[in-house]
């Protein structure tokens, strides 16, 4: 993308020498289209346009799911430290300066897309360890969407927290993945309606083990990693799977817990109708006085739902 014809076709010829198929787009409407339309597996995008500028153009292209994984060469005859900087704040990847090292480019962009393939894979298997537990939540009948209302909520909540993009997108994907490990308890502990004994309750509890290792491989996972794990630890340490003790515990996975048991308690279950949001944040209230949640974040989750139901 360059509003500059010559500075286009000096970027064709050469890319097209490499056996590129390379597409062109003068301002930064047409380069969003085009990515929208091509799915490309890099973008060369100038700086300095008229109207939308490189740097617009990158943010919407790195904020987008669809399009987040590919890579941006910011082009620009600026060779200054502010333009370096504002390019990273708005996500570029690499940048380039005009005129063209062929030889530079050329080292670039197959170090770029190489790049991309890979976090092409991690991605894909992202999505396997998404679709394995919605598996797992359509075995179990007592949960229904919980997962799905686990990402909304936990999406909403770390928002009122005013948590980092990253550590939301992490809460969201714990909505997902908190309990994968399930995949590995049997379907007569699993699936029991009735209570568990303390042999069957040992089995169940080694979940969290289990998908933590299920994930682990995945560095695209290691925010969420906690939440797995540690999602049933107590503010008292009488939690598992490691007697975690106060702020000992992730944040993150102390965040999640509100959200997870705020949602089993306003749900029905086999065991239980479900409970109204008042009666649900007071039995919550009444387990952080024994010792279990974080009284402090107890209040902000309290105060979050208070929220919702005045905007509702």
């Amino acid at each position: 993308m360059d509003d500059h014809p010559s500075s286009r076709m000096t970027a064709v010829a050469l890319l097209s020498v490499e056996g590129y198929d390379v597409l062109e787009a003068e301002s930064g409407t047409a380069a969003l289209s085009c990515v929208v339309e091509s799915d490309p597996d890099l973008i060369l995008l100038d700086v300095m346009m008229p109207g939308m500028d490189g740097y617009e153009v990158c943010r919407q292209i790195k904020q987008d799911d669809q399009t987040r994984l590919i890579p941006v060469v910011f082009v620009t005859a600026l060779n200054d430290r502010r333009a370096r900087l504002r390019g990273i704040e708005a996500g570029g990847d690499d940048f380039l300066s005009k005129p063209f090292d062929q030889l530079e480019l050329s080292a670039r962009v197959k170090s770029l897309i190489r790049q991309k393939r890979l976090n092409e894979d991690l991605d894909h298997a992202g999505q396997v360890l998404f679709s394995i537990a919605r598996t797992i939540e359509s075995r179990d009948p007592n949960t229904g969407d919980h997962c799905e209302r686990l990402v909304s909520l936990g999406k909403a909540f770390g928002e009122f927290l005013n948590l980092s993009r990253a550590e939301i997108r992490d809460l969201m994907w714990g909505g997902y993945l908190h309990d994968i490990g399930k995949v590995g308890i049997p379907d007569n502990v699993l699936l029991k309606m009735d209570r568990l004994s303390l042999e069957e309750w040992e089995v169940m509890r080694q979940h969290v083990k289990i998908g933590e290792r299920i994930c682990q491989p995945l560095r695209t996972m290691r925010g969420v990693l906690p939440i797995i794990r540690h999602h049933h630890e107590r503010w008292d340490g009488s939690g598992y799977p490691d007697g975690l003790v106060g702020n000992d515990i992730p944040y993150l996975a102390q965040v999640f817990q509100m959200i997870d048991i705020f949602d089993a308690l306003t749900h029905e279950r086999p065991y239980k109708p479900a409970l109204s949001a008042e009666e649900s944040l007071r039995i919550m209230a009444e387990e952080a006085e024994k010792g279990w949640r974080n009284p402090e974040l107890m209040e902000k989750f309290a105060a979050f739902i208070s929220d919702r139901a005045i905007a509702a």
